[in-house]
Formats: C-alpha cells, sequence, structure tokens
C-alpha cells in the first residue's frame, strides 16, 4: 500500500477542523466568517481528499453526514435519566400558581429566578457525547427507553459530531444533552416542494415532517430532509454546573445550538410577561412554538423539589391558545375504555386544524357536554394543541337552525348492554360489567403492547376478532391460544399463526415491571410500575402491602396506591393472575434474597468509573436490592465518585452524604 504523504495528511486534518469550526459559527453562533461559496470549496476539496485516500477515513468527518446503511429495525435504549413530561399552565394564574406550588416546597417567602424558552413543537431527542465524540442518540420514546437513531441524527447539519474546544472549559468526559428536532417554515415548504415534484404526498405539518425523518430505517432519506435542532439540558454529565443558564451557556460554547429567545434568571410575574411578548411574535419566527417553558433556574433548588413519576417539580410549560377551526357536529357516539369509562366522541365535517385534518373529537363527559350545551348537528369551534387530543371549545349559537338534536348519555353500556353507573363525586359514567367485550379487547391490546407481555403479532385487529370469536375471554386465554384456533381468522396463514404461538411463548419470562404495567391497574404506567418492581421484589410483597406501606413510596403517593390495593382486592383479578402463571408464565424478579446486599439505600453515581459503564454499576445496584437515583438529595445514602466527578459531588458534600469510589461499591456488592 502506498504510503500517505504527511503534508496530505496534515491538509484533510486542517481542513476537517476549519470545517467544524465553521459549522460551530454558523450554526450555533449565526456569525459566519467565510462566505458560502469558500465553505463550499473547502467541503468539495475535503471530499476529494478523502475519495482520494480512503485509508484517512474518519466517521467524525464534516463530510460524513450522508447517512449510513439502511437498519431493519431500530433498537432501544434506557435513559440514565428519565425524560419526563411537563406539567401544563394554560392562564397567568396557572402559572402563579405553579410559582406559589415551588415555594411551599421549598418552604421560602423568598422570590425564585427562572429561566425561559420558547417551546419548540418538534421531537425530543438524547444525544450521550463521550470524550468529546458524539457516541449514540435516541428518541424520547416513552421517556424511559427511546429508540436508537444515531445515524440519522448525525445527519442533521446543526449537530455536531465533534464537541468545540473553545479554551473556555474542559470538554467533558461524558455529556447527556437534550435537544427538540424541528424543521423551519421554509424547509417544510422546500421539502413538500421536493415531494410534489415526485409525485408523492405532501406532510401534513412541520412537525409530522420532523417525526417521520428522524424515524427512517435508511438514514440517506433523513439526510436529505431539513432537519433543525436546538439543545435545551442535560442529563448525566461529569459538568459541573450550578444553574440553568449556565448549563445553556455551557452548551453553546461547547458547539450546542440553544435557541436565541431564551430570557434568565426572571421573576414569575415578568416571565408571565415574556409569554405575553412571545405569543406576538410567535408568527413571525421562523418555526411553530406552542408555548413558553418555565425553569427553576438554581440546579439546587430543581434537586430539592424533585419530580413526580410524569413531570419535574420544577418546570411547567405555559402553552399558547390552541389553534381553533369551526365545523359541525354530524353525530356523537360513545367509546367503552379498558376500565370501563364511557367516552362521547364527536363526529366532525373534517376539517384542517393548524396543519392536521380532525374528524373526531373528544367531549370529555356527560357534565362537559351539558355545560357547553353541545347537540348533534351544532356548528361548533374546534381546537388543537400539539400532540393534544382535539376538542370542541364552544357552539356557535347562532348558527342553530332548530333541527339540532341534543345528546343524552345511554343508560345501558353500547357494547354489552348492561347498566351503567355514575358514582357520587365522579363526572366519568361507567359500565361496571367486568366482562365486557369493548373493555376486554382494550385490556388485552394492552396487555399484549410492547412494555408489557409485548407479543408480536397480536395486532388490534386480530385481538378484536379473537374476542368476538369467544377464542379470549380474559387476557389470561392468550396463553390458552393455538395453531389451528389462530389458523381460522381473517388474514391469518398458517405461517402467521406459528410465528404467534411462538412469540407468545417467548413473551412467557417477562420481567416483573413489566408484568404489572400488563395488569392494566388504574394510574400504573411503565414507570410506576418499574418503581413498584423496584420497591417490593416479588409479587407476593406487593400483594400484602397495605394503601400505607405503597403510599410511601417515593413517587408513587396515595391515589395510586389505593388503585393497586384495590386491583389486588378483587377475587377475579387474582384468579386471572393465578390462571396466568399457571400457564408457565415466569416472572423475573430481581435478586434473591443472599444478594440483597444493598436492600433500601440509595446511590447516585457521578464521573468516569474505572471499568463498569454508568448502566452495568446502575444494573449490579439494582440486582443488590439498592436503588439508584438521577440527582444527590437528602435521601441519598453514597455517591459513588469516578474520575472527573460533576456538580453532584459539592451536592453531596453540602448534604452530608457519604462519597464512595468504585473499589468501595464493589466490596459492598459481594458482601
Amino acid at each position: 500500500m502506498k504510503e500517505i504523504d504527511a503534508d496530505i495528511v496534515n491538509k484533510v486534518n486542517a481542513l476537517r477542523k476549519a470545517l467544524h469550526r465553521h459549522n460551530y459559527l454558523y450554526y450555533v453562533l449565526d456569525n459566519p466568517e467565510v462566505s458560502d461559496a469558500e465553505y463550499d470549496r473547502m467541503m468539495r476539496e475535503l471530499t476529494a481528499l478523502e475519495e482520494a485516500w480512503p485509508e484517512l477515513y474518519d466517521p467524525d468527518s464534516p463530510t460524513s453526514r450522508i447517512g449510513a446503511p439502511p437498519l431493519s429495525e431500530f433498537e432501544t435504549i434506557a435513559h440514565s435519566i428519565p425524560m419526563l413530561s411537563l406539567g401544563n399552565a394554560f392562564t397567568d394564574s396557572e402559572t402563579i400558581d405553579f410559582d406559589r406550588r415551588v415555594r411551599k416546597i421549598l418552604r421560602t417567602d423568598d422570590e425564585i429566578l427562572y429561566t425561559v424558552e420558547p417551546k419548540l413543537d418538534g421531537l425530543a431527542v438524547e444525544l450521550v457525547y463521550e470524550k468529546g465524540k458524539l457516541i449514540v442518540a435516541s428518541t424520547r420514546g416513552d421517556g424511559i427507553n427511546g429508540e436508537v437513531i444515531t445515524a440519522n441524527v448525525r445527519t442533521i447539519r446543526s449537530v455536531p459530531l465533534l464537541l468545540q474546544d473553545t479554551g473556555k472549559r474542559n470538554i467533558p468526559l461524558r455529556l447527556e444533552v437534550r435537544g427538540e428536532v424541528f424543521i423551519s417554515h421554509e424547509g417544510f415548504r422546500s421539502l413538500n416542494e421536493e415531494q410534489l415534484s415526485q409525485k408523492l404526498s405532501p406532510f401534513a405539518n412541520p412537525r409530522n415532517a420532523a417525526a417521520g425523518s428522524l424515524r427512517q430505517l435508511d438514514s440517506s432519506i433523513t439526510a436529505k430532509r431539513p432537519l433543525e435542532i436546538f439543545f435545551y439540558g442535560v442529563g448525566e454529565t461529569d459538568l459541573r454546573l450550578k444553574s440553568h443558564w449556565e448549563t445553556l451557556q455551557t452548551l453553546q460554547e461547547l458547539g450546542l445550538r440553544i435557541n436565541p429567545l431564551i430570557r434568565q434568571e426572571i421573576t414569575i410575574e415578568k416571565a408571565v410577561d415574556y409569554y405575553k411578548a412571545l405569543e406576538d411574535k410567535r408568527h413571525l419566527l421562523p418555526y411553530d412554538i406552542d408555548g413558553m417553558v418555565i425553569k427553576v433556574d438554581a440546579l439546587s433548588l430543581q434537586t430539592k423539589l424533585g419530580s413526580t413519576s410524569r413531570s419535574p417539580r420544577w418546570a411547567i410549560a405555559y402553552k399558547f391558545k390552541a389553534m381553533q377551526e369551526t365545523t359541525r357536529v354530524l353525530n356523537i357516539d360513545v367509546q367503552v375504555g379498558r376500565t370501563g369509562v364511557l367516552t362521547p366522541v364527536a363526529h366532525l365535517q373534517p376539517v384542517n386544524v393548524g396543519g392536521a385534518m380532525v374528524r373526531r373529537a373528544t367531549l370529555h363527559n356527560e357534565d362537559e357536554i351539558e355545560r357547553k350545551d353541545i347537540r348533534i348537528g351544532d356548528t361548533v369551534l374546534v381546537q388543537r394543541a400539539g400532540d393534544v387530543i382535539p376538542e370542541v371549545v364552544k357552539v356557535i349559537e347562532s348558527k342553530r337552525t332548530g333541527v339540532e338534536r341534543i345528546f343524552h348519555m345511554p343508560l345501558n353500556c353500547p357494547v354489552c348492554g348492561s347498566i351503567v353507573i355514575r358514582a357520587k363525586g365522579e363526572t366519568a359514567t361507567r359500565c361496571i360489567n367486568a366482562t365486557c367485550l369493548a373493555q376486554l379487547k382494550e385490556r388485552i391490546k394492552h396487555f399484549s403492547s410492547k412494555g408489557a407481555f409485548d407479543i408480536d403479532g397480536l395486532g388490534d385487529k386480530l385481538v378484536e376478532q379473537l374476542v368476538d370469536k369467544g377464542l379470549l375471554a380474559s387476557y389470561a386465554d392468550i396463553f390458552h391460544l393455538d395453531a389451528v384456533k389462530i389458523e381460522g381468522m381473517e388474514r391469518m396463514g398458517a405461517r402467521s399463526a406459528e410465528k404467534l404461538v411462538l412469540s407468545i411463548e417467548k413473551s412467557k419470562k417477562i420481567k416483573f415491571n413489566c408484568f404489572l404495567y400488563a395488569l392494566g391497574i388504574r394510574h400504573v404506567g411503565e414507570h410506576v410500575a418499574k418503581i413498584l418492581a423496584s420497591e417490593f421484589k416479588s409479587l407476593d410483597n406487593l400483594l400484602d402491602a397495605t394503601a400505607t406501606q405503597i403510599g410511601a413510596v417515593e413517587g408513587v403517593g396515595s391515589v395510586i396506591a389505593e388503585s393497586v390495593v384495590n386491583f389486588f382486592k378483587q377475587n377475579t383479578n387474582r384468579e386471572v393472575i393465578s390462571r396466568i402463571l399457571d400457564s408457565n408464565v415466569c416472572i423475573l424478579f430481581q435478586a434473591g434474597e443472599k444478594e440483597r446486599t444493598l436492600e433500601n439505600k440509595v446511590f447516585v453515581l457521578t464521573g468516569t468509573l474505572k471499568d463498569l459503564t454508568r448502566n452495568q454499576a446502575k444494573e449490579m445496584i439494582e440486582a443488590a436490592g439498592g436503588k439508584v437515583s438521577g440527582s444527590v438529595g437528602r435521601k441519598t445514602d453514597y455517591l459513588v465518585a469516578g474520575s472527573s466527578p460533576g456538580s453532584k459531588l459539592n451536592m453531596a458534600k453540602d448534604l452530608g452524604v457519604e462519597i464512595i469510589d468504585q473499589a468501595t461499591l464493589q466490596k459492598m456488592l459481594s458482601l
């Protein structure tokens, strides 16, 4: 092989360094130093050299944004710290109430300072950099686990493949950074023009286009889409940071683009004022925003405030008024959910609301219909905001002709015919027939879904057929299906039936948290199921637990506790669980008694461990009965500190938390 001339190597390295810098100046600082023509010339020169000398291939080169070979499916990855959803506020008073709650939890009358930023209508992602190099990118997913989309994210021009070394601070050994991927209005227009020129269907709106682009199995398609990103926060990192504003400034120094409309350290009153200013300029922005995010600025206060199982207590999204359009109610019918709740749904004359075609809108419950006086045939104002289900805002009474019909909630379940009830103090009307087919279908769909038993091939249409044919009378019956029974269903051949039977067999080994989630206990989502599984370790322990014991678990609370206890009190539910277990279903519980050396101890990890990844250390601690938290608090027992520890070390010292190294942790694990 011919030896590469040192001058060629130096030239390639110099071009790469220069182009990385120009990307930083253009995308992050919005302050380019060279013309587009000069940038293109440098890029062409580097491309030509890399093609001539393939031995110089580097996946982090500025030229490597064309995509990778197509995938057959996306892998999943766990987020070190959950990417929780934000609570919402829709009025000034709700926003002021948020500030009141913050000060009440912190037990202070002092003013709290907030950092506020536009809430982009895009897709949340997490990028992980190690020693300055992008190693993995994932979607938010369910907040606990996301899909790995590294190849797709690498094609986004405003994503640095290498963190920028400006000399202001050291490149972190590990940085998990979160951002929002979006498509600008101009990019959306260009994309749809391209779609139409190729005789393809145009996208409905920028958000849908961005979502579809990020989830392409072929990243070369993603590379052709005009995706952009703004970064807004971090997960695990060894950076030493004191405030959210400092976090954002640090991200920008490292070459990670932040939104220019962010405002720092302002009171809640000024935040409300800025919200109004932001709403006024909303239509002038080159991208869609649907509100403003308000975050407590001091990271130490964020730690004290903590989170619920769904959202952080230190942040809230103040949403803009939703997009609205006028249409007509063609009919109202009632849907029955898996908990038996009857939900009235309006069938609408199709109308485009903010780029999405709306045909149905929830009417919530009987009280809501009466309060708004919604009748079949009414002309109504409908709205949608982001991913929120469309709803009817109000009736336009001046459009009434006299032929409109008043809707009454049925006295009997529209599916099984059983009498429905509405408990005192509740707005929900429920079918109390445990064998109602509508509830049964929804429960089985949930039971077999991803995150639960994850039975591949048992789709919604097949579930409905199997229930209608009497082959499934509870989710326990799934484990008694055979290929002959399945083969008789519509569009199910012998091969598909065999594959489904194998999938059912494979699902019989299931983690305890997935089993709990599959049962469909009211208020118990994937995150709460994981908390309960980690705390109680076995099904028997949970079955014997009182509401007080369950409610005392951090992240659970009394409402969830009552729901869990009431579920397990019912003999029918216990009988179904017994049938499931009698079908050779094996629940994979956590470590046995002799291994639970860290029972009920709370650990926090920081820095880089010598020969363990964070995930490996976390799994070892949890297997020994301990818990791993993403933040230091008063309930933390140990901080495991590796090299280059972050701000958590100072927080642990301030709170008197015991600080240990990896060797000490491994001794504790082996006791």
